[in-house]
């Protein structure tokens, strides 16, 4: 494994970190968690962005295509091939909803439901991998403030910024 006290700069010695400040931290950390999340996701043949649909329909059962679409921040196109993805795999269904037969409701299968308890399982590993060295008390308190500035910064709770890129 390569660290940053073992690479020598031209033969002269340990390279030096540079100083970073706490956003650097926070996206340096939540970059190495969402990449080792998708490599999780891999046993259950899904991407992190379905996983997030999983979550927000098991929070969220009946939600509509627009809402979700509109809570993702995802154009609607773009969502249906990741609900068709999902529909393929028997994880949701698509229901009419009653009196507008352009609207479906999104809800998790019985399979859709289990992959989500995985899905949960799975997160509860990485997170325990991921904050060994903090304390529970501290895993509280860490939760608490990243909770503190996701709500001061208008963050949509539960939703990953990543959605906007796809």
């Amino acid at each position: 494994m390569i660290t940053i006290e073992n690479v020598k700069p031209d033969n002269q010695g340990t390279v030096k970190p540079p100083a970073v400040g706490v956003a650097f931290l926070v996206s340096q950390v939540g970059a190495h968690a969402a990449l080792a999340f998708g490599d999780r996701l891999v046993t259950l043949d899904l991407k992190p962005h379905h996983a997030g649909i999983l979550r927000m329909l098991g929070s969220n059962p009946g939600l509509t295509q627009q809402a979700l679409s509109e809570l993702l921040g995802v154009f609607p196109s773009q969502l249906v091939r990741f609900l068709d993805s999902l529909e393929e795999q028997q994880l949701i269904e698509r229901r009419d909803t009653p009196g507008d037969r352009r609207s479906y409701r999104l809800h998790l299968t019985r399979k859709g439901r289990s992959v989500l308890a995985r899905i949960g399982e799975l997160t509860q590993e990485l997170e325990r991998d991921f904050f060994a060295a903090l304390s529970v008390a501290e895993n509280r308190l860490l939760q608490e403030l990243l909770s503190r500035v996701v709500a001061q910064r208008n963050i949509t709770p539960g939703v990953h910024p990543a959605y906007k890129q796809l």
